[in-house]
């Protein structure tokens, strides 16, 4: 028969090989793959504990393919730089997924705006990138889009281009100031050429350095082309004096010595090919007007997926892949990130108002 002494031994053996077993079974815990669960106790105002969990589980974003929706036909600009853009998120494995480029043309990026802000305003695995025209056109009086920037999240700007003033290389002006005397003095002589309707962006690169030189816009004589092409082609053949139109399709053309670029819309001298040209401010005229592109995902967009693009979209503008795009592409690097992209925007929708209003085509 077994002593007191070692039943006693016997029970507390058993009872600490219990206990231990328990305190394994819960540090080893139920917690999912790839996550980490913590226990925090804290008090509640009636004195008592409260034991709240806080899940660090990593998001799993994107979790499918990106659509990179532009605003415009195959081609142009808007398409060039979404497919830049895709190309150069692959090529430095800055996304695993695939990412598609659809184009949704028509009303000056109207149609693609109201397209994207009610059919994929729900959607965060869709971006958006448009220009200038979406703040443009929701302004302008006539065939305005009730949609603009606003109802958009902004996530960065990319590039930066800018308006230019362009003759012929034989053309009698040899610079901005002479075009503007002629408009003040006889404005029905001169004509000038857009490759944008009245009220749209090549016309408003006209329009902003004459109204702030003091030429009354209503009395000049410009006429729309569709597409720079053509209002370029209009130019060179003699049924223009002057084209508006933005910079950086303009390089092949200054090389050949076809065309004269009498002044660009940019704060400061840009470089390389364009560096001999002077800016409007430099020629009395304080005006600039940035043509810019940008990415925008829905309104609502998961915070999840705003995180990875911003971070994304930095680390690509950084890269020498997308650095060897702008070269290529003749593309102003103009990245801003999501706060002062969105500060910008502010900023160019009072400018617009303010010439539309000029013109009188202020909704």
């Amino acid at each position: 028969m077994k002593s007191y002494k070692q039943r006693w031994l016997i029970s507390f053996v058993t009872m600490l090989t219990v206990t231990m077993m328990v305190s394994a079974c819960g540090s080893s815990g139920s917690g999912s793959k790839g996550a980490s669960t913590t226990s925090t106790t804290t008090e509640t105002s009636a004195g008592t504990s409260k034991e709240t969990s806080t899940s660090n589980a990593a998001t799993n974003y994107p979790e499918k393919a990106i659509t990179v929706i532009a605003p415009s036909g195959a081609g142009g600009g808007l398409d060039a730089t979404a497919r830049a853009l895709s190309k150069v998120m692959k090529e430095t494995n800055l996304v695993s997924e695939s990412i598609i480029v659809e184009n949704r043309p028509g009303g000056g990026q109207a149609v693609g705006i109201a397209s994207f802000v009610n059919k994929d305003g729900k959607d965060s695995h869709k971006l958006f990138l448009p220009s200038a025209p979406i703040i443009i056109n929701h302004y302008k009086k006539e065939g305005n889009s009730p949609y603009s920037h606003k109802d958009l999240k902004p996530l960065a700007q990319l590039t930066k281009d800018y308006g230019a003033i362009v003759v012929k290389a034989d053309s009698k002006y040899k610079d901005l100031t002479s075009v503007l005397d002629d408009l003040k003095a006889k404005p029905g002589d001169v004509t000038i050429a857009g490759g944008s309707a009245p009220g749209s962006q090549d016309h408003l690169i006209a329009m902003l350095p004459a109204v702030k030189a003091g030429v009354d816009p209503k009395t000049i004589k410009f006429v729309s082309y569709d597409g720079g092409g053509e209002a370029l082609t209009a130019l060179l053949g003699g049924n223009a004096d002057v084209l508006s139109s933005d910079i950086s399709g303009l390089g092949q053309y200054l090389k050949s010595g076809k065309v004269r670029v009498l002044g660009v819309s940019a704060p400061e001298r840009l470089s390389g090919e364009f560096a001999q040209i002077p800016t409007y401010k430099e020629q009395g005229v304080e005006a600039e007007f940035v043509i810019w592109r940008g990415v925008f995902g829905p309104k609502n967009m998961d915070p999840a997926a705003i995180s990875f693009w911003e971070k994304a979209l930095k680390d690509m503008t950084e890269s020498e892949a997308w650095k060897k795009e702008l070269a290529t592409n003749g593309w102003e690097n103009g990245y801003k990130n999501a706060a002062d992209f969105e500060a910008f925007l502010t900023e160019q929708e009072k400018s617009i108002q303010e010439i539309l209003g000029s013109l009188s085509m202020l909704k």
